[in-house]
């Protein structure tokens, strides 16, 4: 009988996000300064420098209503990645016209256009419910954005800019 790998249990990652301030502090608590805010009906876009050492700049859109963040990575060339967007699932919540905050919730998923889409770290997830760190209503709705994510990416030629369009909403990159 082969053992299944171990996975490493924490608890779900939060960031904030500060219009005022343009910061944004990480699930470590390191506070980033953001290049750019912009606020739409359906979420916020940010863009920001990064000293990760695979990327060197990120872009994202909260996506509160779909319990999306949709980034995209600058990788230095050294670190390409077969990926066009990285989708994760989560909470992610206008707590005031300058305040937003997210609540990842394990899930994430790999879009590569007009090809295919990957869903990651499921274990993850189900090790974060065993060991209590997410409920289980927040892991269904994980579970149910992820499907939903996926089936409409899908039934949209794999085009994220497709099913988003679908759905009355216009992502701009830098």
């Amino acid at each position: 009988m082969t053992q299944a790998p171990t996975v490493d249990v924490h608890r779900p990652k939060v960031e904030y996000f500060d219009l005022e301030s343009l910061t944004n502090t990480d699930p470590k608590g390191f506070v980033r300064a953001v290049e750019q805010y912009h606020v739409e009906s359906w979420g916020l876009y940010m863009a920001r420098t990064s000293d990760h050492p695979q990327f060197h700049y990120i872009e994202s859109w909260l996506l509160p209503d779909l319990g999306l963040r949709v980034s995209i990575f600058h990788y230095h060339p050294e670190h390409q990645r077969d990926q066009d967007y990285y989708l994760d699932i989560g909470e992610f919540t206008r707590v005031t016209d300058e305040r937003w905050t997210s609540v990842d919730h394990y899930l994430d998923i790999v879009v590569r256009t007009g090809r295919d889409t990957e869903l990651l770290d499921v274990d993850e997830l189900l090790a974060a419910h065993t060991a209590g760190l997410l409920g289980a209503a927040e892991s269904q709705a994980a579970i149910e954005r992820a499907a939903t994510a996926i089936d409409g990416i899908a039934a949209n030629g794999y085009s994220l800019e497709r099913w988003m369009e679908s759905l009355g909403i216009t992502l701009t990159w830098k």
